[in-house]
């Protein structure tokens, strides 16, 4: 329920994801549904503009280029384009993880050789005017890049900024200065964005929503998928840049090094790849209904986030409202600020770190429960939708100008910009 009392709502909203539907498992785009449907709840017209690819790793186009209604809302789809072939965009990714200063030809060059929507920004070009505010996120994409870029004094940006590499690119300045504002999930993301760009476009720390399920029942996720000895559970991608290569070497010291009686329960998108003698106790289960997770966070011994690069950690939200503990990576600044404000978990920072903590969960239930209680008062003190909500529909009507019509206010973008080029005007 809104508390921001009486909210000008006149204007369309755009939410633009860059994949979009209720199958997605990334934490931004789970988010930006959510803000979707929460605004349109409260009486905005809603509209998501996104691709018509739902998998991270293909980018296949899987769903129809056009508009429809998905699930009550108004999604218009555009063809993703894919990178082009080659090796540049990794080459020059490479560089850049090894810390290599890219020149801005270079850093764009790696971003027009990602997944990119002519469709989507020619849109924009004709069309911006329709919108009050367009939503883009995260940061880290090219429709967030390029489009935003289309109307920034209409672009607002849920950041999902994370310390990485490509956070220190030039390229992302006028994304990150130059749009009507910014979305913060924490204080240690509004840190970072201080500290990368000083000349920050307005922003607020408006939090992240997590829906609160009605009930849990984990003897039965065990009993479905044939679970009998204590796991602890990852979810999300797997692939090297989430942690997931290093988790599984840490879980290997856990098993056959350390000698706990555990299995590592998977779900998400990516390939599993378990190391040699654990075959049996990596289970992957992989994409599972809301109930299903939710059963399956319940029955954990622990909930594991390996990732460093973190804006909100959803997962851990999740985890610590079923009252299961999180056992984090300490140099994540996300994870830890969590971890160390709700008590609610523990922290590693080697592989004989993380079996330890494994082991003091498994010997020590009733502390395991304690960190989970502990975990979900914190979520349910801070991270709720009516809150984050209130402060996204008040930076709306602060951040963007109000509508202008079908008629009588700004000719389209396109028509200003071929104005621009040719020295005329309206």
């Amino acid at each position: 329920m809104s508390t921001v009392g009486a909210v000008d709502r006149a204007g369309r909203v755009a939410v633009v994801p860059a994949r979009f539907g209720p199958e997605i498992v990334g934490g931004a785009e789970i988010v930006l549904r959510h803000i979707a449907q929460g605004l349109q709840g409260r009486g905005w017209d809603v509209e998501v503009l996104t691709t018509a690819a739902t998998d991270y790793f293909s980018w296949t186009n899987d769903q129809p280029v056009g508009c429809r209604v998905e699930d009550g809302l108004t999604v218009r789809r555009f063809e993703a384009v894919k990178s082009t072939p080659g090796t540049e965009r990794s080459d020059l990714g490479h560089r850049m993880l090894a810390g290599d200063r890219l020149t801005l030809t270079e850093q764009e060059r790696w971003i027009n050789d990602d997944v990119r929507v002519p469709g989507l920004y020619h849109h924009l070009l004709l069309h911006a005017e329709r919108y009050r505010a367009l939503v883009f996120g995260p940061y880290l994409f090219w429709p967030s890049y390029a489009c935003s870029q289309v109307a920034p004094e209409r672009s607002l940006l849920w950041t999902c900024l994370h310390d990485e590499p490509a956070a220190y690119q030039e390229i992302y300045r006028p994304l990150l200065s130059g749009v009507a504002g910014l979305f913060l999930q924490t204080e240690p993301e509004h840190d970072l964005a201080h500290r990368l760009f000083p000349q920050l476009a307005p922003h607020a720390v408006v939090g992240c929503g997590v829906e609160v399920p009605s009930g849990y029942d984990p003897e039965a996720f065990r009993a479905r998928y044939g679970i009998t000895r204590p796991y602890v559970l990852y979810a999300g991608r797997r692939e090297g840049a989430k942690g997931w290569d290093e988790l599984l070497q840490h879980f290997r010291t856990a098993v056959l090094g350390r000698g706990l009686d555990l299995a590592l329960v998977t779900m998400g998108a990516g390939e599993v790849r378990p190391p040699q003698g654990l075959e049996d106790r990596v289970v992957d289960v992989g994409f599972l209904p809301d109930d299903e997770r939710d059963d399956a966070y319940a029955g954990a011994l622990a909930y594991v986030q390996p990732s460093r690069y973190e804006a909100f950690s959803r997962t851990i939200m999740e985890s610590w409202l079923a009252g299961r503990p999180v056992v984090g990576i300490g140099e994540g600044g996300v994870v830890r600020h969590h971890v160390e404000t709700s008590r609610g978990g523990l922290l590693y920072d080697d592989a004989p770190e993380f079996a330890e903590s494994l082991a003091v969960l498994l010997g020590h239930p009733r502390i395991a429960d304690e960190m989970g209680r502990r975990g979900r008062e914190y979520v349910l003190s801070r991270y709720q939708w009516d809150t984050v909500l209130d402060g996204i529909e008040r930076s709306i009507v602060d951040w963007t100008p109000p509508p202008t019509g079908a008629a009588g206010g700004a000719p389209p973008v396109a028509d200003r910009v071929g104005a621009a080029r040719t020295g005329g005007g309206a």
